[in-house]
């Protein structure tokens, strides 16, 4: 074969080989952009479609979204969330308060077990201003014969964008918080039960987003109302404050079990007293 020829031969060969490379690459190239869009669009349709599915067996077990179920199963955990059956042969009583109260709820339930059903509002009674928007629904439509409430560790907190914090806004001044009050109690005599207002309990040095003393300032002005529309009192203010050691948690308004147990056990003793003299 000529050189001629070789060289033909062989430039032939290399173009053949060069089309072929670039063929197979162009396909490879199809190929890897063909996976990236499926890859693209798994990642966008996946989420969507794991979401309906729980979604779907939220509903179908639950009728309601999955977030509120979970909610729910965290009110039941505590005892004082739990929803009671009433025995028609005994007086019903409804306590009505904030965490202090949520925490002596399941020992009053037990100290007074066969002598009365004792129910209490649905969530944290929280400020004055929270009750009044609420008190009807807390009510209900049945009778009660005692009520046993308390307003105030909300009222005379301090918040900074929503936060605790002293050097923010008060909640609620004194005179609001009696303002308030006299409110509450003028709607909480319609019902015909007997009303006890439980006084304040102490705020400890420390406490965040309040001021050791108020307590007690708050509760001057609420006896002012009680006395006026001849509310009794049960001093929880002046019952616990020798126990503040063995009851109270530090620098902070709430109370250890032991503290809950013992307001608890005094808040039964009122609440028997009161259903005794009706």
């Amino acid at each position: 074969m000529s050189k001629m020829g070789i060289h033909g031969c062989f430039a032939m060969t290399s173009d053949r080989w060069r089309d072929t490379r670039s063929t197979a690459a162009a396909r490879k190239v199809g190929v890897l952009k063909t996976l990236a869009m499926l890859c693209l669009l798994l990642l966008v349709l996946a989420p969507m479609v794991v979401l309906g599915a729980t979604e779907q067996t939220t509903k179908e077990n639950t009728g309601r979204p999955k977030h509120k179920k979970q909610t729910t199963k965290r009110a039941r955990k505590d005892p004082a969330f739990q929803s009671v059956k009433d025995d028609p042969k005994l007086p019903r009583v409804l306590l009505i308060g904030d965490s202090i109260s949520i925490g002596y709820t399941a020992p009053v339930r037990k100290a007074l077990a066969g002598k009365a059903n004792v129910h209490r509002i649905p969530v944290n009674g929280g400020n004055t201003q929270r009750g009044l928007d609420q008190l009807d629904t807390w009510l209900g439509s049945k009778p009660w014969d005692v009520i046993h409430f308390n307003f105030g560790l909300h009222d005379l907190k301090w918040l900074k964008g929503g936060k605790l914090d002293v050097n923010g806004e008060q909640v609620h001044s004194p005179e609001a918080y009696a303002a308030n009050l006299d409110k509450l109690v003028q709607r909480l005599k319609k019902t015909d039960a007997t009303l006890i207002w439980a006084t304040t309990t102490p705020v400890p040095e420390g406490s965040a987003g309040r001021i050791a003393g108020d307590a007690a300032r708050y509760n001057t002005a609420a006896a002012e109302v009680m006395a006026r529309h001849g509310v009794r009192t049960n001093d929880l203010y002046a019952f616990v404050k020798p126990k503040l050691k063995e009851a109270q948690l530090p620098k902070n308004v709430h109370f250890t079990a032991k503290g809950s147990h013992l307001l608890g056990r005094q808040v039964a003793k009122e609440i028997t007293s009161a259903l005794k003299d009706r």
